[in-house]
């Protein structure tokens, strides 16, 4: 397999990885407890999906990852705003994407800085995306930006340095 041939199918199974922890996390927040339960005792990826529900990928691939998501209540505070902590988990996400797609791993998190803007509401559709700005070694980076979609404002920045020395393999190659 070529090099480039080989970037094409770490690009489909980063893009498959989203997908799937998206649809699991809509699978949890509507099949309550029992769904939660069998989801732990089983392949795990809880963390991963509770903050994707309703995540669409519209492209993956050679160190880019671009997804919309629709805030759902779950994922608010009390003023319905959208939680940080959620907004760092797909921060973390949709930039571990963008690195399987050149990389062919899930590589493990050594520095995660977060700007936070402007909050994003309950219902708000964002466009989150990320893109791979150096590769060095052992280490990735990677820049994600999440904006508001109706009027591009900025949400949040994460600036994201991944490792390989205990990375996870999802690609088969």
């Amino acid at each position: 397999m070529n090099g480039e041939e080989r970037l094409s199918e770490w690009a489909k199974e980063a893009r498959r990885w989203l997908e799937e922890s998206s649809a699991r996390g809509s699978t949890i927040v509507t099949g309550g407890e029992e769904q939660v339960k069998a989801l732990w005792e089983g392949e795990g990826g809880l963390f991963n999906a509770l903050g994707l529900p309703g995540l669409h990928v519209s492209l993956v691939e050679n160190g880019c990852a671009r997804c919309t998501l629709r805030i759902p209540s779950h994922l608010t505070d009390e003023n319905g705003n959208w939680q940080t902590g959620s907004i760092a988990a797909v921060i973390d996400d949709v930039g571990a994407a963008a690195i399987v797609s050149v990389d062919g791993i899930i590589k493990v998190s050594v520095q995660f800085d977060i700007s936070y803007f402007y909050p994003a509401k309950f219902n708000e559709e964002v466009e989150i995306e990320s893109r791979v700005v150096e590769r060095k070694d052992m280490l990735t980076a990677v820049v994600v930006e999440v904006r508001k979609k109706g009027t591009g404002e900025l949400v949040a920045i994460g600036r994201q340095w991944m490792s390989a020395s205990r990375g996870k393999k999802i690609a088969n190659t």
